[in-house]
Protein backbone atom coordinates (compact mmCIF):
# COMPACT_ATOMS: atom_id res chain seq x y z
CA UNK A 1 0.00 0.00 0.00
CA UNK A 2 1.13 3.71 -0.79
CA UNK A 3 1.36 5.66 2.37
CA UNK A 4 -0.53 8.91 1.94
CA UNK A 5 -4.17 7.52 0.72
CA UNK A 6 -2.27 6.17 -2.68
CA UNK A 7 -0.79 9.44 -3.65
CA UNK A 8 3.01 8.63 -4.84
CA UNK A 9 6.14 9.73 -2.90
CA UNK A 10 7.07 12.70 -4.80
CA UNK A 11 10.44 13.38 -3.46
CA UNK A 12 11.15 9.56 -4.31
CA UNK A 13 9.67 9.61 -7.85
CA UNK A 14 11.65 13.32 -8.07
CA UNK A 15 15.20 11.45 -6.71
CA UNK A 16 14.34 8.32 -9.67
CA UNK A 17 13.92 10.85 -11.69
CA UNK A 18 16.89 13.17 -11.15
CA UNK A 19 18.97 9.30 -11.66
CA UNK A 20 17.10 8.81 -14.53
CA UNK A 21 18.77 11.37 -16.06
CA UNK A 22 22.25 11.35 -14.54
CA UNK A 23 22.46 7.86 -16.18
CA UNK A 24 20.86 8.98 -19.26
CA UNK A 25 23.27 12.22 -19.42
CA UNK A 26 26.36 9.44 -18.57
CA UNK A 27 25.03 7.03 -21.50
CA UNK A 28 25.27 10.08 -23.94
CA UNK A 29 28.96 11.30 -22.92
CA UNK A 30 29.67 7.49 -23.46
CA UNK A 31 27.81 7.52 -26.97
CA UNK A 32 29.68 10.72 -27.84
CA UNK A 33 33.18 9.67 -27.00
CA UNK A 34 32.51 5.82 -28.56
CA UNK A 35 33.71 5.19 -32.30
CA UNK A 36 31.69 3.03 -34.71
CA UNK A 37 32.65 1.36 -38.59
CA UNK A 38 30.84 0.83 -41.79
CA UNK A 39 32.29 -0.06 -44.59
CA UNK A 40 31.13 -0.69 -48.45
CA UNK A 41 32.83 -2.21 -51.30
CA UNK A 42 34.12 -5.02 -49.69
CA UNK A 43 36.41 -2.63 -47.38
CA UNK A 44 37.10 -0.66 -49.91
CA UNK A 45 35.84 2.41 -47.99
CA UNK A 46 35.47 2.60 -44.40
CA UNK A 47 33.63 5.53 -42.49
CA UNK A 48 33.71 6.26 -38.54
CA UNK A 49 31.21 7.98 -36.77
CA UNK A 50 30.89 8.40 -33.14
CA UNK A 51 27.72 7.25 -31.19
CA UNK A 52 26.03 10.37 -31.84
CA UNK A 53 26.18 9.35 -35.63
CA UNK A 54 28.97 12.68 -36.46
CA UNK A 55 31.47 11.39 -39.00
CA UNK A 56 34.64 11.43 -37.27
CA UNK A 57 36.99 9.51 -40.16
CA UNK A 58 37.16 8.48 -43.65
CA UNK A 59 39.19 5.83 -45.43
CA UNK A 60 39.20 5.45 -48.73
CA UNK A 61 41.48 2.50 -50.66
CA UNK A 62 43.85 3.75 -53.40
CA UNK A 63 41.75 0.87 -55.88
CA UNK A 64 38.72 2.47 -55.47
CA UNK A 65 39.56 5.66 -56.94
CA UNK A 66 38.73 5.99 -60.80
CA UNK A 67 39.29 9.13 -62.08
CA UNK A 68 36.38 8.06 -64.61
CA UNK A 69 34.16 7.32 -62.66
CA UNK A 70 34.18 9.45 -59.65
CA UNK A 71 29.96 8.82 -59.24
CA UNK A 72 31.06 4.92 -58.30
CA UNK A 73 33.17 6.16 -55.47
CA UNK A 74 30.81 8.88 -54.00
CA UNK A 75 28.10 6.14 -53.66
CA UNK A 76 30.31 3.77 -51.55
CA UNK A 77 31.18 6.59 -49.47
CA UNK A 78 27.18 7.32 -48.77
CA UNK A 79 27.31 3.30 -48.31
CA UNK A 80 29.85 3.19 -45.57
CA UNK A 81 28.49 6.65 -43.65
CA UNK A 82 25.06 4.98 -43.91
CA UNK A 83 26.42 1.54 -42.61
CA UNK A 84 28.42 3.45 -39.93
CA UNK A 85 25.48 5.36 -38.99
CA UNK A 86 23.27 2.01 -38.70
CA UNK A 87 25.95 1.17 -36.33
CA UNK A 88 26.18 3.99 -34.43
CA UNK A 89 22.16 3.94 -33.97
CA UNK A 90 22.51 -0.08 -32.40
CA UNK A 91 24.98 1.41 -30.09
CA UNK A 92 22.33 4.18 -29.16
CA UNK A 93 19.49 1.40 -28.76
CA UNK A 94 21.78 -0.73 -26.39
CA UNK A 95 23.08 2.51 -24.59
CA UNK A 96 19.90 4.58 -24.00
CA UNK A 97 17.10 2.05 -24.58
CA UNK A 98 16.85 0.63 -21.08
CA UNK A 99 17.15 4.10 -19.81
CA UNK A 100 14.27 6.00 -21.67
CA UNK A 101 12.30 2.63 -21.08
CA UNK A 102 12.42 3.27 -17.42
CA UNK A 103 11.51 6.77 -18.32
CA UNK A 104 8.25 6.05 -19.78
CA UNK A 105 6.56 4.66 -16.59
CA UNK A 106 7.35 7.30 -14.96
CA UNK A 107 3.97 9.94 -14.68
CA UNK A 108 4.64 13.20 -16.20
CA UNK A 109 7.34 12.42 -18.19
CA UNK A 110 7.11 12.83 -22.20
CA UNK A 111 8.33 9.28 -23.08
Amino acid sequence: MIPGGGQPNMQQLLQQAQKMQQDLAQAQEELARTEVDGTAGGGLVKATVNGSGELRGLVIDPKAVDPEDTETLADLVVAAVQAANENAQTLQQQKLGPLTQGLGGMPGLPF
